[in-house]
């Protein structure tokens, strides 16, 4: 899927999705440990990859502004990680790679996508529900908070389909 052009650096650059595979995740680590405080681990994702989840960079010629991990299950895709570099973040890009994770979802003939999201992460809170998603549920001590804290995640879900 190509995107439109983009400046990087005051130069006009195509932005693409391509595959998230094990090669790439030289990349991808670097820009995980930046972005969280509880990061995952070159494990888990080789372990995504394994099981043929989806994952998907978006790319700016050699520049990886973002990428996701999104699970298929029967008539439904969760989505597991969605990351947007911290130097490319409120560009719109997690906008571009949700609806990239849409279109994929609809594919699949799922119905749903759902998320997690940590309660106090209030900015992509928003960013799910101007896409469409809606708060459905709470699940109590489900994130690491740091040494001996856990924090609640707040359970969202797009409907793709008529009820």
């Amino acid at each position: 899927m190509t995107q439109p052009q983009t400046l990087i650096h005051d130069t006009a650059i195509e932005v693409q999705f391509h595959p998230l595979v094990a090669h790439r995740l030289d990349l991808v680590m670097p820009v995980e440990q930046r972005t969280y405080t509880h990061p995952w681990s070159v494990l888990n994702f080789l372990d995504a990859l394994q099981a043929g989840y989806q994952g998907q960079m978006l790319m700016a010629g050699e520049i990886l502004l973002g990428y996701f991990v999104a699970m298929p299950g029967v008539e439904e895709v969760h989505l597991l990680n969605i990351t947007v570099a911290p130097e490319y973040q409120r560009q719109g890009w997690s906008r571009v790679m949700l609806e990239a994770l849409t279109m994929w979802a609809r594919g699949q003939a799922a119905h749903w996508i759902w998320l997690e999201v940590r309660v106090g992460n209030v900015r992509a809170m928003r960013v799910y529900e101007a896409h469409g998603f809606r708060r459905v549920g709470l699940r109590r001590d489900y994130y690491p908070a740091g040494p001996g804290q856990r924090e609640d995640a707040v359970v969202m879900g797009l409907r793709l389909t008529s009820p």
